[in-house]
């Protein structure tokens, strides 16, 4: 049998197995420890990120259309927080003019520092491949905003394409002498491209941040699991804060700032996990991979 066959059966004939393998080498990684830190600075990264993307776009979108698509999708990210993300970028649009070249190289640099701190929490998780080659320290630097000019044409095309199956709700059809509204079908047509748009976001993570080519195969692998975990937990996660959460009471007015931490470090980890399960894969089809103990990073 070929390594990459028998690497294939692995996950389809012993899934739990392999998954289980999976989240030991992502404990002894210190994946909670990692998605902490990726968590932390994508608190820090949202709001300028999510401000220099609004701004550039607002010139060729509608700013209350952008905004709208940005509440729906944030929605995905942030469960039940998303309200106050937009809120803060709309009073931020409002009083534009004092935006200057300084503060717009300080949003920039803020943006990214999400970005670079994954970076680095893949080349944990990827270590069997750092050990082998490095990036040249300027594509890690130029790959943040690489990024960020990526997801900004992303959200233009989901804009765009969820203005039209939202419009497409408001319209009917008639059959069997009935008139049916769309009005369902425009919904679910936008929750099925949230889940690509998702999958593919994530997917789009495993290609670029780690060190070396990924095939696009073993990083939709990864892509498919994250997204799949996190639709499960952000369920969850709704549920949870909804009916039992006393947070508020606890922190008061810190409440925001705590669920958004929360919620970034699950979906930090369930990224990591994902790119931890395409690692897995990937030793699995390297010679002598499955007696040897994989590398992994100790404090």
């Amino acid at each position: 049998m070929r390594h990459g066959d028998h690497g294939t059966a692995t996950i389809w004939t012993h899934p739990g197995a392999f998954f289980l393998r999976a989240l030991k080498s992502f404990r002894a990684n210190q994946g909670l420890l990692l998605a902490g830190a990726v968590a932390y600075y994508a608190l820090l990264s949202i709001v300028p990120l999510m401000i220099v993307t609004v701004i550039a776009l607002s010139h060729l979108i509608d700013e209350t259309e952008l905004l709208q698509t940005l509440a729906i999708y944030l929605e995905w990210l942030l469960p039940g927080q998303s309200g106050a993300i937009v809120a803060e970028l709309s009073n931020f649009l409002t009083h534009r003019e004092v935006i200057g070249p300084l503060l717009v190289l300080t949003l920039l640099f803020f943006s990214s520092l999400a970005f670079t701190v994954l970076e680095n929490a893949m080349s944990v998780i990827f270590f069997h491949r750092v050990a082998i080659r490095r990036r040249h320290f300027l594509i890690s630097a130029l790959l943040p905003y690489c990024y960020i000019l990526f997801l900004g044409v992303g959200l233009l095309l989901v804009t765009l394409v969820a203005g039209s199956l939202q419009a497409m709700g408001d319209d009917s059809v008639r059959l069997l002498g009935r008139r049916w509204a769309l009005d369902g079908v425009s919904g679910a047509l936008l929750y099925l491209l949230g889940v690509a748009g998702e999958i593919l976001v994530v997917t789009s993570v495993y290609l670029v941040m780690p060190v070396g080519r990924l095939s696009i195969r073993h990083a939709l692998l990864g892509g498919v699991t994250a997204a799949l975990l996190w639709e499960i937990t952000r369920h969850l996660l709704v549920w949870y804060f909804a009916t039992l959460s006393q947070v508020s009471v606890v922190y008061g007015s810190l409440t925001t700032a705590i669920v958004v931490l929360l919620t970034l470090e699950i979906a930090a980890g369930l990224l990591l996990f994902g790119a931890q399960v395409i690692a897995e894969y990937e030793r699995d089809l390297q010679p002598g991979d499955s007696e040897r103990k994989p590398p992994s990073f100790r404090t």
